[in-house]
């Protein structure tokens, strides 16, 4: 059995949100000073940046997933995991269909870097991310699955965007892998929203400056090779522990 530290929720400058300084380098840097073995890059509706950061991880031993943060059209945000970056990028052309045609305003919602491994720019996104897509919830989540995919529910604990804090409730019969807890430990989230039980209760630094990255980790513990089919099934056995500052809890 290998236990891995992760933080699966990391946002690079190609986020409007996110410091510049989240290059892929320093990204793979600032991960493995936190002890970090595995991160997934969720940018904001854009898998823009993720073969860049698989570059800059190779040789490393950091393991990189592909991911996008889906803003639903409740305004809820959803973790959506690809087994690579090109399955994030095919769900990238249908989310990028789905957004509203609408330009960035750098002045306004800040940069969208498109960068390379080494960390230079190589161009920069015009549409709008900072916008919620033309799909419901329950669209997004069954074609994430159709796809392959997973979807984890980001910060439902959160005012903003999360969840429970901005729907009141999980909708039933979605296949959602777990929960994303994004201000509360697991026991007082549990207080708090009781609809939680039962549900994997996993923790992410929802990182967009380097300082951020692994403030919040959850430690799996895996019996074979990490990949999506792997990381869902310790999901399921609730096969890993959370960590926020120094207090951890074993599920």
């Amino acid at each position: 059995m290998t236990f891995y530290r992760a933080d699966l929720h990391i946002h690079t400058a190609l986020s409007p949100c996110a410091g510049e300084e989240m290059t892929p380098p320093r990204i793979v840097a600032a991960a493995l000073m936190a002890g970090l073995q595995l991160i997934a890059v969720t940018d904001h509706n854009s898998a823009g940046n993720i073969a860049a950061v698989e570059e800059a991880a190779r040789g490393t031993g950091l393991i990189v997933l592909a991911g996008l943060e889906v803003q639903t059209r409740e305004d809820v945000h959803l973790v959506c995991l690809f087994n690579s970056a090109a399955e994030a990028l095919e769900w990238q052309s249908i989310v990028y269909q789905r957004l509203p045609a609408e330009e960035n305003r750098e002045e306004y919602f800040g940069c969208q870097l498109l960068l390379d491994a080494a960390g230079r720019e190589i161009g920069r996104e015009k549409r709008l991310l900072l916008t919620s897509v033309d799909m419901g919830l329950e669209e997004v989540v069954r074609e994430v699955s159709g796809r392959g995919g997973v979807c984890i529910p980001a910060h439902v604990d959160r005012p903003s965007y999360g969840l429970l804090g901005h729907l009141g409730l999980i909708p039933e019969g979605l296949p959602f892998a777990a929960m994303e807890l994004g201000l509360l430990y697991p026991d007082e989230a549990l207080k708090q929203f009781p609809t939680l039980a039962g549900w994997p209760l996993t923790v992410a630094s929802d990182a967009h400056y380097l300082k951020d990255i692994g403030r919040r980790v959850t430690i799996f513990d895996f019996v074979e090779e990490i990949n999506l089919k792997s990381l869902h099934q310790s999901l399921r056995r609730q096969q890993f522990k959370v960590v926020v500052g120094q207090r951890d809890n074993f599920r």
